[in-house]
């Protein structure tokens, strides 16, 4: 009897063994994948005054205005650092393009512009799909910054204008690797379980404070 209670022992140590070890290996996968993904892209977060039906309408308007005025900025740029070289000194003028479309609305509304690092939830776009994770940001709010969001990827170019002409595919595939480009598309199947695997283990390092 002794030795059955111990043989069940050592399975059930077995067992949690190999689940802590796929745990382990899952984790460290999901990491090296967003890590990889977010060393090649720059977010979009456009952030609106308020929840208001006029502030949001405005927001769409200041997102179209500052994607408009980086495209022409983001021409060239053969990966993330380039891109941000190109962005980091034209911010202002960014963010007078956002502030001049909304005076034309007869909206006073300060528009500001930063790069920064943030956390960003898994978001599904129109043909690709992006993890959750933290990733470099061009960063627009308008006045008290206190409403909804608009999110998509400045860099490389997937919501410019240059997405109606070519293939997510091709736009992404001049940053990506073909694995990542694969990866956010879909074409490599499962991504949905991938991305699931890779918000867990972003939620579970953030509640870690790692």
């Amino acid at each position: 009897m002794k030795k059955l209670n111990a043989s069940k022992l050592h399975l059930w140590e077995a067992a949690l063994l190999l689940a802590f070890g796929l745990t382990l290996t899952a984790g460290v996968w999901a990491s090296a994948s967003e890590s990889a993904l977010a060393g090649q892209v720059i977010r979009l977060h456009v952030v609106a005054n308020s929840d208001s039906e006029e502030d949001q309408a405005l927001k769409l308007l200041v997102r179209d205005a500052v994607l408009e005025k980086a495209a022409p900025l983001l021409e060239g740029a053969d990966g993330r650092a380039a891109a941000e070289r190109a962005l980091a000194p034209r911010l202002d003028e960014l963010a007078r393009a956002g502030a001049e479309v909304l005076a034309a609305e007869g909206c006073g509304d300060a528009v500001t512009v930063a790069l920064a690092d943030q956390w960003f939830p898994t978001k599904a776009y129109d043909g690709f799909s992006l993890p959750a994770g933290r990733y470099r940001a061009l960063r627009v709010t308008i006045g008290e910054g206190a409403g909804h969001n608009w999110w998509c990827v400045v860099f490389p170019p997937l919501c410019l204008g240059s997405v109606t002409e070519q293939s997510v595919e091709t736009v992404a595939g001049e940053a990506l690797s073909e694995d990542q480009v694969a990866l956010i598309t879909g074409q490599d199947g499962g991504y949905v379980l991938k991305f699931r695997i890779i918000e867990w283990w972003e939620e579970l390092m953030r509640s870690m404070g790692v």
